[in-house]
């Protein structure tokens, strides 16, 4: 299996080259919103999890896509992985497109992690929370992760990055899409001092059934408790493309969708597909069980179905399966 995908629409990014480095679903957190699904495998071990040699391997035919930014990130929390800064070194050696590491922020407080990512043209980590209960309640951390240690991280890194700093709010009706809520965070972000904060809401199936995406028009509001420059992340803007799919772009569509779940204007956008031979193609593939879909948000996502299994969406795995993968990650 490739550890590179894409490039894939990003509502942030635009045309994204992802590298997955980090096993599925391995992570310092198991937030409820994750597009991924549950976390397994819950850990703070950092290691070399995919051999770096392949990586790159991986990495360098796909460059004449020339996508807007590469981007670390996949299916789990990329810091863990321990070559992340000599990756980043060997990129930058072969390409002068910008480098984005998507985080949870949860290992900055660590010098060694700040160190890796120096290098980096734009690092966007998460604060999903303004106090101990609400992180513990949305991002469900590893026990050993103190929610004050990381904010603490995230202020450090803003001190010695000199790259462009994002930071990401995922706000969750119910949860965080509360005014209370947002003051809180919004006084934590003056302490971190982003160069902009990025608002975000659930719009793929989440881990979770309860995590729901908030109203367009609430994150707008809530936007402005921020000091600092705010963005409201919208929908990507699905440009039409007019290939003609042939029986080859399974294989491509199929990687697609088993990172994440996507929508068919995701895919044609992604892989330069005509919209319309992306609907008769995964049609095939739901006829086989190959594929599956669901509705989030209004909208109907496909995703990849493991061998063996029926296609439930994710949430309805994550139903089934909560108490046991809970038991596990810990």
């Amino acid at each position: 299996m490739s550890h590179v995908f894409g490039p894939v629409p990003s509502r942030r990014l635009g045309r994204s080259l992802g590298i997955d480095l980090i096993p599925h679903k391995t992570c310092s957190f198991d937030c409820i919103y994750c597009q991924v699904g549950r976390t397994t495998a819950k850990t703070l071990e950092r290691r070399e999890w995919v051999p770096l040699e392949a990586v790159l391997a991986d990495l360098g035919p796909r460059l004449a896509s020339r996508p807007d930014y590469i981007t670390l990130s996949g299916s789990g929390e990329p810091t863990l992985y321990s070559r992340i800064g000599e990756l980043i070194d060997a990129i930058r050696t072969m390409t002068d497109i910008p480098i984005a590491v998507l985080t949870n922020g949860s290992l900055l407080w660590r010098p060694e992690v700040r160190q890796d990512l120096k290098d980096a043209s734009l690092v966007v980590p998460s604060l999903d929370a303004g106090d101990a209960a609400m992180y513990e309640a949305v991002n469900r951390p590893h026990p050993d992760l103190d929610f004050e240690r990381v904010v603490d991280g995230l202020a450090a890194f803003r001190q010695e990055f000199t790259g462009q700093y994002w930071l990401e709010v995922m706000l969750l009706a119910g949860h965080t899409a509360i005014e209370a809520e947002v003051r809180k965070i919004a006084a934590l972000v003056e302490r971190i001092g982003p160069d902009r904060v990025q608002i975000n809401t659930a719009t793929r199936p989440t881990a979770e059934p309860f995590a729901h995406a908030a109203m367009p028009a609430r994150l707008r509001a809530l936007a402005t408790l921020f000091s600092c420059p705010v963005d409201v992340i919208e929908d990507y803007d699905h440009r039409k493309t007019h290939t003609v799919l042939s029986a080859a772009d399974r294989t491509s569509v199929r990687e697609l969708i088993r990172r994440r779940p996507c929508t068919v204007e995701d895919i044609a956008t992604a892989l330069g597909f005509h919209r319309l031979e992306v609907i008769k193609l995964l049609g095939g593939l739901q006829d086989e069980g190959i594929v599956g879909r669901c509705r989030a948000g209004g909208r109907v996502f496909y995703f990849a179905v493991p061998e063996g299994s029926s296609p439930k969406p994710p949430s309805s795995r994550a139903r089934k399966t909560r108490g046991k993968s809970h038991d596990h990650a810990r």
